[in-house]
């Protein structure tokens, strides 16, 4: 049954509760996500709980050029805030800890990359992406003791709700690891992002639309990433393809189940992310030739054929 009620947090052009509408709101401006290196591994690379990494991972195809270990922080954030500004007219900015496990290390290196960070003008706070079997105490503490004076954000990545599928992929983790994870940092004040990606071989619609009642049953979660599965050069799941293991979805398929998600998922759970990119130098599969605003506007596009919105089918 279609939800009719309004809800003021769906901007009524996009029809979602889009992250940037949602940090406008918040801080009055407009704030803009800049990505850093800051040199983590995971342990799912390192032997701790397994080599190689899941099957889709090459992280070249998640971060920006100019993201670089190599390149100090600073360096990097004044590069990617120059950016921002020029491109978008960004007055303030979040810093992205983005690659790899980003609290995958000791409480005390955490907290002096957090601060640099923090120390530059115009940052408003931090989003710190990290795997749910990752996060110690100590870790949680400390993003509670910088959430009292700046923003924060916690980025987990699930990826899927289907423990098989988890396993397949080599992803490491459960989701019972996930939705422990989730109760622990619910209620510390900052804001928690759940990572979705949607396209796994053997992963039927209906099943990965479960993930939206799942977050929506989840009341810490406060915004969602979601994207297609793709194959980029480097990784086992490039190999799966040139065997003819995986199959990517098309760009019809996708589209018409990120829309379906978007109707079942709460309004008060704002949209970070829509699709995925990478590099055309690595990119293996799909092939589906759009920019990256082109593919987030094929999905907004869609609810917009429907003449839908974001929460139109969710139920309380």
């Amino acid at each position: 049954m279609i939800n009719s009620i309004p809800d003021t947090t769906i901007h009524k052009d996009l029809r979602i509760n889009s992250y940037g509408h949602y940090l406008r709101r918040r801080f009055g401006c407009r704030v803009s996500k800049v990505n850093v290196d800051a040199g983590f591994t995971c342990p799912n690379r390192d032997g701790s709980k397994g080599t190689g990494g899941c099957i889709y991972c090459n992280n070249v195809s998640f971060s920006p050029r100019g993201t670089l270990s190599e390149i100090g922080l600073e360096e990097q954030l004044t590069t990617g805030m120059a950016y921002h500004r020029h491109r978008l007219g960004s007055q303030k900015f979040i810093v992205y800890f983005q690659k790899y496990t980003n609290t995958y290390a000791a409480v005390e290196q955490l907290e002096e990359l957090y601060s640099r960070a923090l120390a530059l003008p115009d940052v408003l706070g931090i989003s710190v992406g990290t795997r749910p079997d990752c996060l110690t105490d100590e870790a949680l503490d400390l993003l509670t003791r910088i959430a009292k004076e700046r923003y924060v954000c916690l980025e987990l990545g699930l990826q899927s709700a289907d423990d098989a599928i988890l396993k397949r992929i080599n992803r490491g983790h459960s989701l019972g690891d996930f939705l422990n994870a989730v109760q622990r940092a619910t209620g510390r004040g900052f804001d928690i992002c759940g990572h979705l990606i949607h396209g796994f071989p053997g992963e039927q619609p209906a099943e990965f639309l479960k993930s939206a009642d799942l977050l929506n049953s989840l009341p810490g979660i406060s915004s969602v990433k979601l994207h297609q599965l793709h194959a980029v050069e480097g990784t086992e799941l490039a190999a799966m393809y040139r065997r003819g293991e995986f199959i990517p979805l098309t760009l019809e398929q996708y589209v018409a189940t990120a829309a379906d998600f978007l109707e079942r998922l709460a309004p008060r759970i704002s949209v970070q992310r829509l699709y995925g990119s990478s590099p055309l130098e690595i990119r293996v599969a799909p092939q589906w030739g759009l920019k990256n605003n082109q593919m987030w506007y094929a999905v907004l596009n869609e609810l917009k054929r429907r003449d839908s919105r974001q929460g139109a089918r969710y139920e309380e």
